[in-house]
C-alpha cells in the first residue's frame, strides 16, 4: 500500500490532466468504500479526497432525515461543527431544496449574485475571493433523491462546470451505493439483534420456567422432553450423574404439569434405613413399632393430587420395591400397623445415578418395577458434556454468591478458561459449591487462576495401584518357598510432586514446546505457563 506522499508523486499536477486527477480521486474513494467501517467517517473522508485531489472547497453531503421532512448535513470537509449544525433545509428551500426536489444538478457561477443561495451555514464569509462558484448534484438511490452533494469552486470562468458536474455525479452514485449497502447492513444487523433478543427471551423464559440454566443442545433436548412429558400423567425416570440437576428437572416437570398447584413431595431413598424409609413413604399408626407414639401420614398421602419425587431409587431395598410397585399399579397402600387401604392420586418421578439395568441383572432391583418406572426416561448430561454452559453457570453462581456475601467479586479470563476446561466430576453441584467457597475466601475483588485448587491443573486423575491378590488356598508344601516379603507400603509422593513430574516429563517429550505439551496434558497454554512459573521449571540446555 502506497503512502500519501508516494501517491502525490505519482500524480503531479503539472504533468497530468484533470481527467487523471479525477481517476486518482475515484481510486481513493473506491478504496475508502471498500474498507468502510463507520458511515460518517467514510463519508467525511470521501469529501476530503475532493478537496485534496481536485481543490474542491467545503464539500458537503446533505441527506434526508428519518422523518422525511428536511435535509441536514451528514458529512462535510471545511466546515466547523457549528456550521454543519446550521445547514438544515426544507425540501423545497434554497438551492439544496431545488436540487433535491428536481433531482437535477445545479450550478451557481457566482453565489453572491444568486438569490436562491442562502449560505445558511455562514461558512463563506471569511474568504477573500470575489467569486465563489457552487456546484450541487443529487444523490439518487433507486432513481429517487436521498440527498445532495455540493462543493465550492474558487476559480474563474476557465473552469468547465460541466466536467465537474459529470465527475460529481459519478461520486454521488458511488455514495448512493455505499448508503444502500450501509442500510442493508443495518437492516440485517437489526434483524439479527431482534432474532437474538427473541431467542434469548425464549431461553430466559425456559430458564425462569424450569429453574435450569443451559443453552447447549443436550440441555435443549432436556427442556424439550420436560415440556412434552409434563402435561401427561406418565411416570418419569431421571437418569444422570450426581449433581447434574435431577431434582431441579423433577421440580420443573411438576411446575409445568396440571398438578402444579398441588404438593411436590420429595424423599431420598438412600438417606434412611429400610424400616424408617417404609414409614416415611406409607406412614404408620400409633404403636406400629417401638417409638411410634402417634399416627403419622407418609409421603404418598402428603403428595395426594400432586407429585412424589423418589431420589436415588436404585438404593431402595427389595422388600420396599414390591410395595412401591403395588402403589404404582393400584394407587393404594396401607400404613404400617393398619389394615385400612388408602387410595391416592400421585404422579411418580424417580431419579437414579446408577444403572438400573445392571442392578436388575445383579438381582438388586426388580425387573417389573424397572419397566414400570422407565416409562419416559430423561437423561441429564454431565457438565463436561456441556462445556458451553459452564461460563453461564459460573456467572450465575458468582452473582448469587456476591449477593449472599455482600461482595462484588469479578473473574479474570484465565480463571474462566480454567473453569471451562475442568471436567467437573461433581457436576453443577461441585461448581456451585466451589464458587461459593472462592467468593467467601477471596481477599480481593478479582478471581484469578491462582485462586483455583491445585487439582484443577492435574493432567489426569491419579491411578491407584492394584490391590494385591490374596490367595486363600495354600500351595502344595513341595512348592512353598520362604521369600523376603516386599514392603506393603512405599513412600508416597504428594500431589504437587506428581503434578510437577508429569508436567516436566511432557515438556521434555516435546522439546519444551509448551503448546504441544499442553495439548497432551489437556491444558491451555496459559495454564501450562502458570504451572511452569509455579514450579520454577527451567528449560535444560539440551532442549534449547
Amino acid at each position: 500500500m502506497r503512502s500519501e506522499k508516494e501517491e502525490v508523486c505519482l500524480f503531479p499536477t503539472d504533468r497530468f490532466t484533470t481527467e487523471a486527477l479525477e481517476v486518482k480521486a475515484l481510486y481513493r474513494i473506491v478504496k475508502l468504500i471498500d474498507s468502510a467501517v463507520h458511515l460518517e467517517t467514510v463519508l467525511a473522508a470521501i469529501l476530503k479526497v475532493l478537496h485534496d485531489t481536485l481543490r474542491m472547497e467545503r464539500a458537503t453531503l446533505s441527506l434526508l432525515d428519518e422523518d422525511q421532512q428536511q435535509l441536514s448535513i451528514w458529512a462535510s470537509y471545511g466546515l466547523t461543527v457549528e456550521e454543519e449544525q446550521r445547514g438544515v433545509y426544507k425540501l423545497d428551500e434554497g438551492i439544496c431544496g431545488k436540487i433535491f426536489s428536481t433531482a437535477l444538478p445545479f450550478i451557481v457561477p457566482d453565489v453572491s449574485s444568486e438569490p436562491l443561495f442562502l449560505n445558511r451555514t455562514g461558512a463563506r464569509q471569511m474568504f477573500r475571493k470575489n467569486k465563489i462558484s457552487f456546484i450541487g448534484v443529487p444523490v439518487l438511490l433507486n432513481e429517487k433523491p436521498v440527498g445532495v452533494l455540493s462543493v465550492d469552486r474558487l476559480f474563474g470562468l476557465e473552469i468547465s462546470f460541466e466536467e465537474d458536474v459529470r465527475f460529481l455525479t459519478v461520486v454521488a452514485t458511488l455514495i448512493a451505493q455505499f448508503l444502500s449497502l450501509n442500510q442493508a447492513i443495518r437492516r440485517d444487523r437489526q434483524k439479527l439483534m431482534q432474532e437474538n433478543i427473541s431467542l434469548k427471551a425464549q431461553l430466559h423464559e425456559r430458564h425462569r420456567k424450569h429453574y435450569i440454566i443451559g443453552h447447549c443442545k443436550a440441555m435443549q433436548e432436556v427442556f424439550w422432553s420436560i415440556e412434552r412429558v409434563a402435561p401427561s400423567q406418565a411416570t418419569v425416570l431421571l437418569l444422570g450423574d450426581s449433581g447434574t440437576g435431577k431434582e431441579m428437572a423433577a421440580q420443573a416437570i411438576h411446575d409445568s404439569s396440571p398438578r402444579r398447584n398441588s404438593p411436590f413431595v420429595k424423599i431420598n431413598c438412600a438417606a434412611l434405613p429400610e424400616s424408617l424409609l417404609e414409614s416415611e413413604l406409607f406412614g404408620h399408626e400409633k404403636g406400629a413399632f417401638t417409638g411410634a407414639s402417634g399416627a403419622r401420614i407418609g409421603r404418598f398421602e402428603l403428595a395426594d393430587k400432586g407429585t412424589l419425587f423418589l431420589d436415588e431409587i436404585g438404593e431402595m431395598p427389595l422388600l420396599l420395591q414390591s410395595k412401591l410397585l403395588r402403589v404404582l399399579q393400584e394407587q393404594q397402600f396401607e400404613r404400617l400397623g393398619s389394615n385400612k387401604t388408602i387410595s391416592v392420586d400421585v404422579r411418580i418421578i424417580a431419579a437414579t445415578n446408577v444403572s438400573l439395568q445392571q442392578a436388575v441383572t445383579q438381582g438388586r432391583f426388580r425387573n417389573d418395577l424397572y419397566y414400570r418406572l422407565n416409562v419416559v426416561p430423561i437423561i441429564l448430561p454431565p457438565l463436561q458434556d456441556r462445556r458451553e454452559d459452564i461460563p453461564l453457570l459460573v456467572d450465575h453462581f458468582l452473582k448469587l454468591s456476591n449477593q449472599r456475601n455482600n461482595k462484588n467479586i469479578r473473574m479474570s479470563r484465565d480463571f474462566l478458561e480454567a473453569m471451562t476446561a475442568y471436567d467437573w466430576p461433581g457436576n453443577v453441584r461441585e461448581l456451585q459449591n466451589l464458587m461459593e467457597r472462592l467468593v467467601i475466601l477471596s481477599a480481593g475483588d478479582l478471581l484469578q487462576l491462582e485462586d483455583l485448587p491445585d487439582y484443577f491443573f492435574l493432567p489426569k486423575p491419579l491411578e491407584l495401584l492394584p490391590k494385591p491378590t490374596i490367595t486363600t488356598t495354600a500351595p502344595p508344601a513341595s512348592t512353598m518357598r520362604v521369600e523376603t516379603p516386599l514392603p506393603l507400603l512405599r513412600t508416597r509422593k504428594s500431589l504437587l510432586e506428581l503434578e510437577r513430574e508429569q508436567i516436566e516429563a511432557a515438556l521434555l517429550r516435546h522439546g519444551w514446546v509448551q503448546a504441544r505439551a499442553a495439548r497432551e496434558l489437556g491444558l491451555t497454554q496459559r495454564q501450562i505457563g502458570y504451572k511452569i512459573k509455579k514450579f520454577n521449571l527451567q528449560r535444560p540446555d539440551f532442549a534449547q
